[in-house]
């Protein structure tokens, strides 16, 4: 694929992912293995896409106070340790093997964004392993029994396959934590910058990253992270998210075709 088509589509995915909190990474991912690229070096790259668009979203979402950093810095280490994991071990994985999870997890990313995800009324839980949080003048209870080995599963296969695990990670903050949409997307683009340097950091130790090749990518992911972010403030993602969910269930699918044929 010429590499101008490949950074026009990086740019659109950078707006359309950051204006929902969401990495990118399983259509980065796709548009890369689709142009020719090896799975191992598609996965490498899209981390470091990843890396530069969420960082320009969350600088937006951080100004307009739609990031929980504490909330970030209780639920996202076990996310970010796992994504290493998963990206160290990713090189020591056949390609085909690695673009069947992929396909399976881009299947179950496409259920969670299904999902009618509606705010539930505040209920606090003095209770071990319950932490009742308020920031920005919302109130919501964290069920760290079910949050952090949740988060950290997610981060395994985030990091081995090149995604970042935000549609998985909205979600779950919004059902079990409480967290209101808007925080739960802003805090969101924090946590998949820090897993997406893990995974890369993972990734490139087995010598499976070319930064030369990414480098003008990334630029593109930077500017489509900032508009993205700015979108996002002024809308609501509803109908977006539908049809991303659509996409990424025909993405898995003819992922798992591609294989099999």
């Amino acid at each position: 694929m010429n590499i101008y088509i490949m950074g026009a589509i990086i740019l659109i995915i950078a707006i359309t992912m950051a204006m929902v909190g969401k990495g990118g990474g399983n259509f980065y991912v796709i548009a890369m293995v689709f142009g020719g690229l090896a799975m191992h070096q598609a996965a490498s790259t899209s981390q470091a896409i990843m890396l530069g668009t969420s960082l320009a979203a969350m600088l937006i979402f951080s100004k307009n106070k739609k990031v929980d950093w504490k909330l970030a810095l209780i639920i996202d280490p076990p996310t970010d340790i796992m994504a290493f994991v998963g990206g160290y071990y990713a090189g020591k994985i056949e390609g085909d093997t690695l673009k069947i999870i992929f396909a399976v997890i881009l299947i179950l990313v496409s259920i969670f964004m299904f999902i009618n995800v509606k705010e539930k009324p505040h209920v606090e839980k003095h209770k071990f392993g319950y932490w009742n949080r308020t920031f920005n003048g919302h109130s919501y209870t964290v069920n760290l029994w079910l949050t952090i080995p949740l988060t950290a599963l997610v981060g395994l296969f985030a990091g081995a396959v090149g995604i970042s695990g935000g549609a998985f990670k909205i979600p779950l903050m919004v059902m079990l934590c409480g967290v209101p949409m808007g925080i739960a997307i802003g805090t969101s683009s924090a946590m998949v910058a820090v897993t997406a340097l893990m995974g890369l950091l993972g990734h490139s130790i087995t010598g499976g990253f070319d930064f030369m090749f990414a480098l003008p990518l990334i630029a593109l992911a930077i500017v489509g992270g900032i508009f993205g972010s700015k979108f996002a403030l002024k809308s609501k993602p509803v109908n977006l998210k539908k049809i991303f969910a659509f996409t990424n269930l025909a993405a898995g699918i003819i992922m798992l075709i591609n294989i099999i044929i």
